[in-house]
């Protein structure tokens, strides 16, 4: 089954925990101090919020979320095939997850995040580990950023700007 996803960054979390909870009819299938996530059924949806959007509000980013390997090496593939501005993180973590995903990114700069989830994990986010000489600076940099990854590059031949660091 493949679900959308929708990241949405709020300024008072309380508060629109209480406003989603009420529009869909349900509570959150998990809330942190900073993040929530409903796990909707009908539609099929992972819809989070979080606090984490660094002084600006609303969309973050987009997804598509998979249940098994074959789906996610399907969109990656396609991605590339048609030629995409493809980030790959593979294995990661995020959004108190861990997961395999890529990023591609459309011709405004909004970022579309596909991705497995693994498991969970108690922390937003777990620090990749870097060994001191072995990384790169764009690795270290990868390593520290949060979630959506800073977007450079031309998909579709459009040139984008790049996107806030921010979370999922």
């Amino acid at each position: 089954m493949k679900r959308f996803h929708v990241h949405v960054h709020v300024e008072d979390l309380a508060r629109n925990i209480d406003f989603y909870s009420k529009m869909f009819g349900t509570a959150p299938a998990r809330v942190e101090s900073d993040y929530a996530k409903w796990m909707l059924d009908d539609p099929a949806v992972n819809f989070a919020i979080s606090t984490r959007g660094h002084g600006h509000t609303g969309v973050d980013h987009l997804g598509i979320q998979v249940d098994n390997d074959a789906d996610l090496l399907a969109m990656k593939t396609q991605a590339q095939a048609a030629d995409l501005s493809l980030i790959d993180e593979g294995a990661t973590t995020c959004c108190y997850a861990r997961s395999d995903k890529h990023w591609v990114v459309d011709p405004q700069g909004l970022p579309w995040e596909h991705f497995q989830t693994l498991g969970s994990i108690p922390v937003f986010r777990e620090e990749a580990p870097v060994s001191a000489g072995s990384a790169t600076t764009a690795n270290a940099d990868q390593a520290s950023a949060c979630c959506t990854p800073k977007v450079t590059g031309k998909p579709l031949g459009i040139p984008v700007k790049s996107a806030p660091s921010s979370c999922c």
